[in-house]
């Protein structure tokens, strides 16, 4: 929210965020960090969304979010809370024959794709990873397209919150729309947000520090 007063203080506005989600991540990254640090993706994306669309510059600046994105459904599920698009390295790495060995910061990965070991590197052969890596990419951009026409939707900016349900209870599902906070464009600007979370802090932050106001 600093971030975002000093956006408009400035009048500097960048083209994109990417939001990065704490369940992504390196192999090479410390357990601590891996486990405990971070915010999951997606309520990264609805915060810096809803901050962006309550400032009034949700249309100047492009939101791109990468944390376990995987199939065409983590794809589709990202765009229709607020993303742009979506970075993706795990399903890439599965497809190069990565298997997890957390092994990446040894120089001694198994599959030779995280090493810079001359020998180790001989378990990637190029040009059948390359097909490999290919032929995912491919399909995971027909799943996504098959998943839109099913919906009856032509683009994937057309998906929405409110095509996505979630189930809450044994008894109960609800649409992403009505499960989510989502503001209103130009609502923190207007001092009437009704989101007590979104109020205080808006309030509380600063663009000249990452401090809260005394």
């Amino acid at each position: 929210m600093g971030i975002v007063k000093a956006m408009l203080d400035s009048g500097i506005v960048p083209d994109f965020i990417v939001v990065d989600g704490a369940e992504g991540g390196t192999g090479a990254a410390p357990v601590e960090f891996s486990d405990h640090i971070g915010l999951p993706m997606r309520e990264g994306l609805l915060f810096v969304h809803n901050v962006l669309v309550g400032a009034g510059l949700r249309d100047k600046v492009k939101i791109g979010v990468a944390g376990r994105i995987v199939s065409a459904f983590d794809i589709a599920s990202a765009l229709a809370i607020g993303a742009d698009w979506t970075n993706a390295a795990r399903g890439f790495m599965f497809a190069l024959g990565c298997v997890q060995s957390l092994s990446c910061n040894t120089n001694r990965c198994p599959t030779g794709v995280a090493t810079q070991d001359a020998v180790r590197q001989r378990a990637l052969v190029v040009p059948d990873k390359a097909q490999r890596v290919h032929l995912f990419h491919a399909n995971t951009l027909k799943a996504l397209a098959d998943m839109l026409a099913a919906a009856g939707l032509s683009h994937p900016s057309d998906l929405g919150p409110h095509h996505l349900v979630r189930r809450v209870s044994a008894t109960e599902i609800r649409l992403f729309s009505d499960l989510h906070v989502f503001l209103e464009p130009g609502e923190l600007m207007s001092g009437r947000c009704e989101h007590v979370f979104y109020r205080r802090n808006w309030e509380a932050a600063r663009s000249d520090s990452f401090d809260r106001l005394p």
